[in-house]
């Protein structure tokens, strides 16, 4: 819908936004507030001043900071799932993980570094952490023997690899042609440290 509004230089249309457009405009503006301090730290006033927006505005699209900070994390955990796709381990995981990191920079912070401190979030984090060693358990039991090092392999590599992506994200994402490879070479590294039998 357009409608006219008074500006210097004469009336200019306005676009007003369909609802699903401004419920994501709220979400864009959400996570990258959420992802500077987390949800403690985070105000409705911060969010609505980093959608240009007001609380009242904020309030007709979700029901409290909880349900906005809540959409917000499935709506990363889904652009993850859509973008990391497979349930395997193979030479285009690392690559994937990076690119959807870098293509929703906030999103993966929100994710990997805020949810996991917010008791009131854990569950979600849980779940991508279980999901997370259960597919690497299934794809690591190829190179390693079932047992305890297995199990520590399944659990290290996931938590690593999302961490170095992230450190990847705060040193400014460096070399990104060769980011991939160089994150693939640290988790072969704690393979081959689970391999070792004796010692």
């Amino acid at each position: 819908m357009v409608s006219e509004q008074a500006l210097p230089g004469g009336p200019w249309p306005v676009r007003r936004m369909r609802r699903d457009e401004r419920r994501e405009q709220i979400l864009d503006a959400a996570t990258r507030a959420f992802a500077r301090a987390g949800f403690a730290a985070t105000g409705l006033d911060d969010v609505a001043g980093e959608a240009d927006l007001t609380r009242v505005m904020l309030y007709r699209h979700f029901e409290s900071k909880a349900d906005l900070y809540r959409a917000a994390l499935d709506r990363a955990c889904t652009r993850l799932a859509e973008a990391v796709g497979s349930d395997n381990f193979d030479d285009e995981s690392i690559p994937a993980l990076l690119r959807a990191a870098s293509a929703d920079p906030d999103g993966f912070r929100l994710l990997f570094r805020h949810a996991a401190r917010e008791p009131e979030f854990r569950d979600l984090v849980d779940t991508l952490t279980s999901a997370s060693a259960e597919i690497a358990q299934r794809n690591l039991a190829r190179r390693l023997p079932a047992g305890p090092w297995l199990d520590w392999a399944a659990r290290v590599i996931p938590a690593f690899t999302t961490d170095a992506v992230i450190g990847w994200l705060d040193a400014g994402q460096p070399d990104p042609h060769l980011a991939a490879a160089r994150i693939d070479r640290a988790v072969q590294g704690i393979i081959e440290a689970a391999q070792q039998t004796k010692g």
